[in-house]
C-alpha cells in the first residue's frame, strides 16, 4: 500500500513518515532527500534538480515521476510506502495514479498547521535555503500547486487530516493509527 503524505513545507511530514516507518517497519520515501542525494553526488539529475531546489522552485514533473515510479516498481509486494513530498502537483498525482500498480494508493495524509507554526519550523532547521524570503516563496508555490491535490484525494474517498501543529508524540500515534486502521480495512476487503 502506497501512503502520500502531503502538508506544506515545514509540517513535519518528513518526521512523522520517518518515525512511522521506524516503528512499524514501513518504507519511508523523502523525494526531497532522495533529491538532496543526487545534488551531493553531483549527479546529472542532482544538478538540474539542485537549479530548481535553490531557488525555492518545484522540480520538474517528468523528473519526479520517473524518480518515484522505479523506486516503487522495486518494492515487496506487502511493503507500506510511506511517500513524503510526492506527489507535488496535480500531474504529477495523475501520472503516479496511472504507473503505481492498481489499488495500491491507499491513503493521501493531510498534515495541517498554521503559516506561523511552518515559518518558525522551517527557520529553525538551519539549511540554507531556509531564508525567510525562500521560505515565503516556498509556501506560496505550496499553495499553488499542492494545495489542490487535497481535494483531488478527498474526491477520491482516501484523505485524512492530521493536525500538525501539537506534540511530534501526539501526532505520530495518530499517523500510525490512521495507516494501520486503512491497512486492515484493505486487507480485510
Amino acid at each position: 500500500m502506497i501512503a502520500i503524505l502531503l502538508g506544506a513545507p515545514g509540517v513535519g511530514k518528513g518526521t512523522q513518515a520517518e518515525l512511522a516507518a521506524e516503528a512499524n517497519g514501513w518504507v519511508h520515501l523523502s523525494t526531497g532527500e532522495l533529491l538532496r542525494q543526487e545534488a551531493a553526488a553531483g549527479s546529472e539529475l542532482g544538478l538540474k534538480a539542485n537549479e530548481y531546489m535553490s531557488r525555492g522552485d518545484l522540480v520538474p514533473d517528468e523528473v519526479m515521476v520517473g524518480l518515484v515510479v522505479a523506486r516503487i516498481e522495486s518494492l515487496k509486494a506487502d511493503d507500506v510506502l510511506l511517500l513524503d513530498g510526492f506527489p507535488r502537483t496535480l500531474p504529477q498525482a495523475e501520472e503516479l495514479g496511472k504507473a503505481a500498480p492498481s489499488g495500491s494508493i491507499g491513503l493521501a495524509l493531510y498534515f495541517m498547521a498554521s503559516d506561523d507554526v511552518l515559518t518558525g519550523r522551517l527557520l529553525g532547521r538551519g539549511r540554507q535555503d531556509d531564508t525567510l524570503e525562500v521560505i515565503q516563496h516556498r509556501l506560496t508555490v505550496y499553495r499553488e500547486t499542492t494545495e489542490p491535490l487535497v481535494a483531488y484525494y478527498r474526491d477520491q474517498k482516501i484523505l485524512r487530516e492530521i493536525q500538525a501543529d501539537r506534540p511530534v508524540e501526539a501526532i505520530q500515534k495518530d499517523t500510525s493509527q490512521v495507516v494501520k486502521s486503512v491497512l486492515s480495512q484493505k486487507e480485510s476487503a
